[in-house]
């Protein structure tokens, strides 16, 4: 088969694009036809070495796909509980410990870690592409919010960078929970945000940012604070964080690879304040396939929609990679496989 793939960590460079061995099909697995592959940052941290984890070389990048089950392997059930040739499916968790990933024509998924599309879903066309763009965000936002952070209904939770992906993706399943949500983004999605249902959106780069949350935590909680501070963006400011936490308040810690703040330890535990780290690359088979229900019932009803999704051919993919790493996208990358 056709791949993207690379045979020693480093930089964009060190990926290659061409032929390698179809992945091998063990007990328990299901090779499917790729039709859609998106490129996550997480991506990138696995091919440079910096996230450490079991590659099989040439390793092939790549998390997420959409795709058509194209064979069986032994142990696979097939009928309702199962699997059959041709079904649309979706999987999160490839390209890392020991897993091929999904920029390729084909890969081999254990039945665990997959999962059907929706009924009124194809696998391929602006489906694929449109559901490959939003399975990393809407997976790592159900986790952070309901498997880590146990947002409640009635609970006040601050997302930041909510224009972004997660962000978006959070800040659309915390309504849907039932808590109130207050938000930054840059001034132009401001709106948007409102759009979706938070309670409160502030300008980031708002010279007054802290007293502006400060004013909006107060008003939104009634004076009680936050019980859920969540920040996609990497934009870390955990003594804000915690001064603004209400008692027993969670402050989930999953972005910005290279963060070093400092922690008010005093404030934090006579709050009964905790900081979790989560990273999705951890989550079990069992929280991959809750976040997989949750995500299918998003997809269901339409919430979820990526923004200026950008399309590359496979063989584009260290151009994705570079790009990302250079901040100069703006939005999802999404590859393709090209014709035979």
């Amino acid at each position: 088969m056709k791949a993207a793939y690379f045979t020693a960590t480093g930089g964009p460079e060190v990926i290659r694009f061409g032929s390698v061995p179809l992945p091998a099909l063990a007990p328990g697995s299901v090779l499917v036809r790729v039709t859609a592959a998106a490129v996550d940052h997480v991506d990138t941290f696995v091919r440079a070495g910096s996230y450490t984890t079991n590659l099989v070389f040439p390793q092939v990048p790549g998390r997420d796909v959409v795709g058509t089950v194209a064979q069986l392997g032994p142990d696979v059930p097939e009928g309702p509980a199962g699997f059959h040739i041709g079904d649309p499916v979706w999987a999160n968790s490839m390209g890392f410990d020991g897993r091929p990933g999904t920029a390729a024509q084909f890969t081999a998924v254990p039945a665990d870690r997959l999962y059907h599309l929706p009924t009124g879903l194809n696998a391929d066309g602006g489906d694929a592409v449109a559901v490959a763009a939003v399975l990393h965000s809407a997976a790592t936002a159900h986790l952070a919010l309901h498997r880590h952070a146990q947002l409640q209904a009635g609970e006040t939770v601050y997302i930041g960078g909510a224009a972004g992906g997660v962000g978006t993706a959070a800040l659309v399943q915390a309504v849907r929970a039932g808590a109130r949500a207050i938000t930054s983004s840059s001034a132009a999605d401001v709106e948007r945000c409102l759009s979706l249902g938070a309670s409160a959106a502030l300008d980031y780069r708002s010279e007054g940012f802290a007293e502006e949350l400060h004013e909006a935590v107060g008003s939104v909680s009634d004076g009680w604070g936050l019980d859920v501070h969540l920040e996609t963006s990497g934009r870390h400011r955990l003594g804000l964080a915690v001064e603004l936490l209400a008692l027993r308040g969670r402050i989930i810690a999953m972005s910005g690879m290279s963060g070093q703040d400092s922690v008010p330890l005093g404030r934090l535990y006579t709050k009964d304040g905790s900081i979790r780290g989560f990273a999705i690359s951890n989550a079990t088979v069992a929280d991959l396939a809750a976040a997989a229900e949750a995500v299918n019932e998003l997809l269901r009803d339409g919430s979820l929609h990526a923004r200026n999704v950008t399309v590359l051919p496979l063989s584009g993919a260290a151009d994705a990679h570079t790009a990302l790493e250079a901040g100069t996208v703006h939005g999802k990358i999404v590859l393709v496989p090209e014709a035979d």
